[in-house]
C-alpha cells in the first residue's frame, strides 16, 4: 500500500471509530465542543496567522491565481466571524432525534421519520479556511463524524 493510500485508510477508520461517541453525545456536550471551537480559534488567531502564511507561500509559489490566494487568506478580521459561526451552529436547535414527520398507517402502524447522525463523511472541498470550520462545525451539531478533505490549494 502506498502512504497515501495507508493515511487514508487510517483516517477512514478514525472517522468510524468516532462516529457513535459524537452521534451518542448529547447536544450540550456537543454545544460546548462548538463554543470551545470558537474559543480556540480566537484564541490561537497568531497561531492560524502563521500556518496561513505558509500556505500562502507555498500558493504563490506554485503560480496559484491571486484571486484563489484571496481566498485562501486569513486575517484577524476573517477569524472573528468564523468563530461567530461557530457559536451560531451551537444556537441552533439540536436536530439529532427531532421527529420531522409520521403518521399511523391504516392497519395500525406507526411510522416516524427521525433526524439521526450520518455516522462518518467524507466533504472534500476547495480548500478555503472558513469552509473547513463551517463543515466541520456543522458535522458536530448533527453528530456526524467527518473527515475534511481540502483542495491541493
Amino acid at each position: 500500500m502506498t502512504k497515501s493510500r495507508d493515511l487514508a485508510l487510517s483516517l477512514a477508520s478514525a472517522a468510524d471509530e468516532a462516529a457513535p461517541f459524537i452521534a451518542t453525545a448529547d447536544g450540550g456536550r456537543r454545544n460546548a465542543a462548538l463554543l470551545a471551537i470558537a474559543t480556540r480559534l480566537v484564541k490561537a488567531t497568531d497561531d492560524l496567522l502563521t500556518a496561513n502564511q505558509f500556505d500562502l507561500d507555498a500558493a504563490k509559489q506554485s503560480g496559484m491565481p491571486k484571486a484563489m490566494q484571496d481566498r485562501l487568506t486569513l486575517t484577524k478580521k476573517s477569524i472573528v466571524p468564523m468563530a461567530d459561526g461557530v457559536k451560531q451552529v451551537a444556537a441552533l436547535p439540536d436536530p439529532v432525534g427531532q421527529i420531522i414527520d409520521g403518521g399511523v398507517r391504516p392497519n395500525g402502524l406507526r411510522i416516524k421519520r427521525i433526524r439521526a447522525p450520518l455516522g462518518a463523511i467524507l466533504i472534500i472541498f476547495e480548500s478555503r479556511p472558513n469552509v473547513t470550520v463551517d463543515a466541520a462545525s456543522l458535522c458536530l451539531k448533527s453528530g456526524t463524524s467527518c473527515i475534511l478533505r481540502g483542495g491541493k490549494e
